[in-house]
């Protein structure tokens, strides 16, 4: 997937997870929930606890106590405690308690799953990306909260004022609903690139490379400088670079394969990523970086700690990174290195065949709600809680600042921590820490908002990144593919021996494991696997929707 490495969970956001979720075959075993298609209930009987008059800029307290229960996804960095000021203020200030059921982040999205399937889910359920809920749909156990956001004015302010409605749109099932509440960014929000030693860039009077054949050359230069030295040595198994680097060959893959496919914006219609010419561009690139000893090959099968030794201790001169991992690399480097040895930052990304495109999506992680939520007497003021909470200025400021006066101050409109709160090296005299002692800033709750509250904990260099990559232009955003239930499963069936393929064969052409020449042979393999029904279903779906439209 707003939504936060080594890469921590929190920070692995996928933004770019539209789609099939990795987890949908779950979803076909489903049979202890409700059917699906039920009308949208009569919200009028069910308003305990609710304001009579919630709006734009309203925040919300129930007018009776309320509970309500919460999927939580518990990081291990900063493990639950039921007495953070977090719950705390929402109890005195919002009259809500959540219940939670603490499930360790690393188990998370396989426990989701069979707390749905078996029907004892919480009423909300943190921490889901959109395209994940699909699973869920057919057999009615997750609410089509499109319904109900009438009753959401903040959801609705945000949507209209950023104008978001392609990116939601995108989320529509079969059934003309969405069943996901995903988290809204202001504008999209470039996190991923490489970092390179800048300090080695300008011994060697090189340039940030401005695109991938540029990258390509600088590698060379620093190959023939460093003959001993493999200048790229990358983690996350590729699936970082290869991510940001496919929309600029007109394609995508790692991170960004997901569902395998990809929208002709000229045609009209879907296409398998995997198995098009652009998709062997790309492959043929990196491959031509592997063969000339420019990238290690092990950046596709070695563990995170392995290629991070490699750049802090000076033995490879690139990695992938996102703004958090930079400050990582520099505190493990300063050990390492030596302060002022070094100077390493990320670079834009590049552009590429296709042009200066970047990936991505300004839909964040979000939740869905149990279906069961549409029975309940305090409805309308569970809706209008997690409206506040999740889609209200003030609201998202809470959960991502805490408290003004006593875990920041804001003066002129810039936030600033408390003298002895730290957060992610905003104040390194700090002995408290914001998301440990406090439990804001976590990633159950802190999902998206404005440009201005997201860069709020930047520093300096990753709001200078963040500029530059305002001037790329990103991918249009694809029409949503609602599948009807036999045809879901059908796709699902296809799609995760088609994803296998794509991910074993990418490493094998681009590590030279097996010829490029035979990548004709590869997209026969392909369609014996199901490629073209598989691209036959989707453009299916999606006639049957735009004809609807």
């Amino acid at each position: 997937m707003k939504g936060q490495a080594m890469i921590t969970k929190r920070q692995l956001r996928r933004r770019d997870f539209l789609g099939l979720a990795s987890v949908v075959t779950i979803g076909l075993v489903m049979t202890a929930c409700d059917e699906g298609g039920e009308e949208k209930v009569d919200t009028s009987k069910s308003r305990k606890g609710a304001m009579d008059s919630f709006g734009v800029g309203d925040t919300f307290k129930a007018t009776e106590p309320l509970t309500f229960t919460f999927l939580f996804s518990d990081q291990p960095t900063y493990p639950y405690k039921k007495d953070w000021l977090l719950f705390t203020k929402m109890a005195s200030d919002n009259n809500v308690t959540l219940e939670p059921t603490i499930v360790p982040n690393s188990d998370y999205e396989q426990k989701r799953s069979l707390l749905i399937s078996s029907g004892s889910a919480p009423e909300i359920i943190a921490k889901t990306y959109p395209g994940q809920e699909a699973a869920f749909v057919s057999a009615g156990a997750v609410l089509p909260v499109s319904d109900y956001v009438d009753l959401m004015p903040h959801f609705q302010d945000k949507v209209k004022k950023w104008k978001l409605e392609p990116e939601i749109e995108a989320l529509t099932q079969e059934d003309g609903k969405y069943y996901v509440l995903p988290g809204l960014h202001e504008e999209l929000w470039p996190d991923y690139s490489l970092c390179f030693r800048k300090d080695i860039l300008k011994k060697e009077g090189l340039s940030e490379p401005k695109t991938w054949d540029e990258l390509r050359d600088v590698l060379r230069s620093l190959k023939k400088a460093y003959p001993d030295v493999v200048p790229f040595s990358d983690r996350f198994k590729g699936d970082s670079v290869l991510n940001i680097a496919a929309p600029s060959f007109g394609t995508v893959a790692g991170w960004g394969l997901v569902d395998g496919l990809l929208f002709d914006q000229d045609k009209k219609q879907f296409a398998f990523a995997g198995g098009s010419d652009k998709f062997k561009e790309l492959a043929t690139y990196f491959n031509s970086l592997v063969s000339e000893g420019l990238m290690d090959p092990e950046s596709f099968t070695q563990t995170d700690d392995a290629a991070i030794q490699k750049f802090v201790s000076g033995k490879s001169f690139v990695i992938s990174a996102n703004s958090q991992n930079v400050i990582t690399y520099r505190t493990s480097m300063e050990q390492s290195l030596g302060k002022g040895n070094f100077e390493i930052s990320k670079i834009t990304v590049p552009s590429g065949p296709a042009g200066d495109i970047i990936g991505g999506t300004r839909l964040e992680n979000g939740i869905m709600l149990n279906s069961s939520v549409k029975d309940k007497d305090s409805f309308v003021a569970l809706i209008q809680y997690i409206d506040w909470l999740f889609y209200s200025d003030a609201g998202q400021e809470f959960s991502k600042w805490g408290v003004e006066g006593t875990t920041y101050t804001k003066e002129g409109g810039k936030r600033k921590l408390a003298a002895d709160i730290n957060f992610q090296g905003l104040n390194p005299s700090g002995t408290k820490d914001l998301r440990v002692d406090y439990g804001f800033s976590g990633g159950n709750f802190a999902y998206g908002g404005t440009t201005d509250l997201l860069q709020s904990t930047f520093n300096d260099e990753e709001l200078a990144f963040q500029e530059a990559m305002k001037s790329k232009t990103p991918r249009p955003v694809a029409p949503p593919v609602p599948f009807n239930d036999v045809d879901r499963e059908q796709a699902t069936l296809a799609l995760t021996p088609l994803k296998d393929h794509v991910k074993q064969n990418t490493l094998k052409f681009i590590t030279g494991q097996r010829p490029l020449g035979e990548f004709d042979a590869y997209t026969k393999e392909l369609d014996s696997k199901g490629m073209s029904k598989y691209v036959d279903l989707a453009n299916k779906a999606y006639k049957a929707y735009a004809d609807k439209k």
